[in-house]
């Protein structure tokens, strides 16, 4: 094993890759980063529970009308109905499978937002 000779000798610029012990704690006050006060609030008591229960019944929400969207259009009742024997045109339109596969393309995207809610529950307060 060799040693560099040029280090050992005194007043020699280390190189950067040549960080030592002393290099060492003359970088340490400048890597510091300043200290933080934290704002941040938090729900608390009834505040907190209200707040679960808020999430809880959107997400609830969420999934159930999401599920109905994405399974009612496929069934035969969604366009065979009374409310719609009237105008043949809608009624045509409504069974259409476009229609069919965009009122599912929502309900996916109904779910989706339910449970993303539900991952990225927080109980800080966002004012």
């Amino acid at each position: 094993m060799t040693t560099d000779p040029n280090l050992s000798q005194p007043g020699h610029n280390r190189r950067a890759g040549d960080l030592g012990a002393a290099s060492d704690s003359t970088m340490a006050g400048t890597l510091e980063a300043p200290a933080r006060v934290s704002t941040t609030t938090y729900y608390t008591g009834p505040e907190l529970w209200l707040h679960r229960l808020s999430v809880l019944a959107f997400v609830f929400v969420c999934a159930t009308v999401g599920v109905l969207l994405v399974v009612l259009p496929w069934v035969d009742k969604w366009s065979d109905n009374h409310l719609l024997a009237g105008y043949p045109a809608l009624q045509g339109l409504i069974a259409s499978p476009f229609i069919r596969g965009v009122c599912s393309g929502l309900g996916l995207v109904d779910i989706w937002i339910g449970f993303w809610e539900a991952v990225h529950y927080s109980e800080e307060k966002k004012d």
